[in-house]
């Protein structure tokens, strides 16, 4: 299963993903800052996936790569309902697609800092990816910190280096499972455990940035829920509907 589009299920996105700014999490130290997010838009219905999910696995050990995943629900007619999609990242990764002007919508897919797309099973592509997109003006150039201070998560957006490249974005906070083991029952992984990682449950946006220093304060019970155990922000440019280059983000564990 390679590239299809994706159906009329895509729809609502109200707390979609978005926004960039380098996000350094501090508890206690400061990580160094990431040179990339890579999203992995994947679905437990479809056989090509398996080898994607165990890439993000693997990028996931990496601490200067933020490494999500993404499930979709456009596959879910095809015998078996995917047990963590959501049709927020249906839409999140046709927004994609638009803003590029192409239609390369298709599992599994990996989006590199926002901009570029490549097969998310060839890990040596999302190498490449990663480079390419460094070198752009202004992508992972802003620093951001989050820094949990007992019920909440304060995160800070550091003043934009590169004016008037990184100017504006929107900051978003995700909820993450670390690793989520699932057997599947039908369709084309059927009888099979594979285990997903970096599963994003949520998404909430914090704020927008105007290319000046910002901080937002959220409670960590709009983050954090039975089953999550990290969080991740970024800060990314364009909108929740026309995604562009990733600013910045940062991940911490929550326990």
């Amino acid at each position: 299963m390679t590239v299809m589009m994706a159906c009329n299920s895509i729809s609502r996105w109200s707390s979609a993903l978005g926004v960039c700014a380098i996000v350094a999490i501090i508890r206690p130290a400061a990580a160094a800052e990431p040179r990339a997010v890579v999203e992995l838009f994947t679905s437990q219905g479809c056989s090509s996936c398996p080898p994607a999910d165990k890439v993000i696995g693997e990028l996931a050990k990496d601490p200067s790569v933020i490494a999500l995943s993404m499930p979709i629900d456009y596959w879910d007619y095809l015998g078996w309902k995917d047990t963590l999609a959501d049709s927020r990242f249906s839409a999140r990764q046709k927004a994609y697609s638009l803003m590029r002007g192409d239609r390369d919508v298709y599992t599994p897919q990996a989006v590199v800092n926002g901009e570029a797309h490549v097969i998310g099973s060839d890990r040596g592509e999302i190498e490449r990816a990663i480079e390419v997109t460094r070198e752009s003006d202004g992508v992972m150039s802003v620093p951001v910190s989050m820094k949990l201070n007992g019920k909440q998560i304060t995160v800070s957006v550091a003043a934009s280096n590169r004016p008037p490249l990184a100017t504006h974005g929107e900051v978003w906070i995700c909820s993450i499972s670390k690793a989520v083991p699932i057997s599947i029952g039908r369709g084309e992984n059927r009888g099979r455990e594979v285990t997903y990682y970096n599963v994003v449950r949520n998404v909430l946006k914090v704020g927008d940035w105007n290319g000046s220093a910002g901080s937002w304060t959220v409670p960590l019970e709009n983050v954090s829920r039975e089953g999550i155990d990290a969080a991740a922000v970024f800060v990314q440019d364009g909108s929740r509907d026309r995604p562009g280059p990733m600013l910045g983000a940062a991940y911490t564990a929550l326990h």
